[in-house]
């Protein structure tokens, strides 16, 4: 069975500049698998252009999604397709409620039933957001707005979620609850990728990993094994 999600020999450019060179990803229907690395390696950019967020004349190589190539198709396509993505920072429409957040994650759907049911399983797995389902998203904390971005995403029914950097300017007792979240939604079915800058919780958390570095992948390997790496443990790992 082909992987849900696969990049062959993929590059991304801004111009001349090559953000991301030749790489090869690949994950299997539901796993959880993290992507590493310093500030500038070109995760980021590779989770923008899986959801296709980038513009296409930067791509080079392939994107399949669910056995079909993606990297040509808009944003909106692709989201139809069963691919989420979570930003960095939230993005969160901060004029709206929160239960009006949610239900934008929802606006491809036409089966109200499915919906609803859905708005439930999201209020079940964050009650924060019940208690404030009336209240504008901009005037809720960090944590909760990380919440409100992560249960907009389920409200799609996705078949995979990206995750960009879900830790962002959180604090440690916040960033345990939500990785708890992340969790919970991938024992429930949903295929994950996510960009973590705690490289820790990331490895702790995921099945498998990869280490980028200046647009390359230079490891890839279970995150146990990661964990053990001397050179992990050196450059993120605070290891001596």
């Amino acid at each position: 069975m082909a992987p849900i999600l696969e990049l062959k020999n993929f590059s991304y450019s801004y111009g001349s500049i090559q953000a991301v060179k030749g790489i090869d990803l690949y994950v299997e229907e539901g796993e959880m698998v993290t992507l590493i690395g310093a500030n500038g390696a070109g995760k980021t950019t590779t989770m923008q252009t899986i959801s296709g967020l980038t513009p296409p004349t930067g791509v080079s190589g392939e994107i399949w999604f669910d056995g079909k190539r993606i990297d040509k198709k808009k944003g909106n396509k692709i989201t139809a397709r069963g691919l989420s993505h979570v930003l960095e920072g939230r993005h969160v429409f901060s004029k709206l409620t929160v239960e009006e957040n949610l239900m934008m994650g929802a606006y491809l759907r036409k089966d109200s039933s499915g919906v609803k049911e859905d708005l439930s399983k999201v209020y079940e797995l964050f009650p924060r957001l019940l208690e404030r389902r009336m209240q504008h998203a901009g005037t809720l904390s960090g944590g909760e707005q990380q919440m409100v971005a992560i249960g907009r995403s389920m409200m799609a029914r996705p078949k995979m979620i990206l995750l960009d950097e879900p830790s962002l300017g959180l604090a440690p007792i916040i960033i345990k609850g939500i990785f708890e979240a992340i969790v919970e939604i991938n024992k429930q079915g949903t295929t994950i990728l996510f960009v973590e800058q705690n490289s820790k919780i990331a490895l702790a958390t995921a099945n498998r990993g990869y280490v980028m570095q200046t647009g390359e992948i230079v490891l890839m390997d279970t995150c146990k094994k990661l964990e053990a790496n001397e050179e992990v443990k050196k450059a993120y790992l605070g290891g001596e």
